[in-house]
């Protein structure tokens, strides 16, 4: 029973972060009059500090980086796959940390090519860039403020 309730966990845990990170892909998208190809995007990171604030989050969230509510929930998962002490667990576990590595290789190759690296888009697309409105500002900070603190709650 303790598996079903780690995984409960870890589901709640996952669709705080997966949200943010897809709300704040669809803020850089509009930001970039509707480009949704990373390769034309970079440098934004002192454009829209706000959306690469919240997307860094994200981002370290879904990588399972210590003291945010990812950690606590793929930790516990990879933890209880790991002590069944079966092969299927072993297994499991193993699979879990590929999994997990590949994640943060994509998390941080998202956070490179979208925000550090040199522009390479259309100026006329950066001239014109801006943070999302109130509305996607207060649900992304929602949804940050999930990213962080849901562990601690539950």
């Amino acid at each position: 029973m303790q598996q079903f309730a780690v995984s409960f966990f870890h589901l709640v845990n996952h669709a705080f972060f997966k949200a943010l990170l897809f709300l704040s892909a669809g803020a850089v998208i509009h930001a970039l009059k509707d480009e949704q190809d990373i390769r034309k995007m970079g440098g934004l990171r002192n454009v829209l500090p706000f959306t690469y604030t919240v997307t860094l989050i994200g981002s370290l969230a879904l990588m399972g980086i210590p003291f945010l509510t990812g950690f606590y929930s793929k930790d516990t998962l990879l933890e209880v796959a790991y002590g069944s002490r079966t092969m299927l667990g072993f297994y499991s576990y193993w699979l879990g940390l590929l999994g997990a590595g590949l994640t943060a290789y994509y998390s941080i190759r998202l956070i490179y090519y979208v925000f550090i690296t040199k522009p390479n888009g259309f100026k006329i697309a950066y001239k014109e860039t801006h943070e999302p409105g109130f509305a996607i500002t207060t649900v992304l900070t929602t949804l940050t403020v999930g990213s962080i603190f849901f562990w601690l709650f539950f």
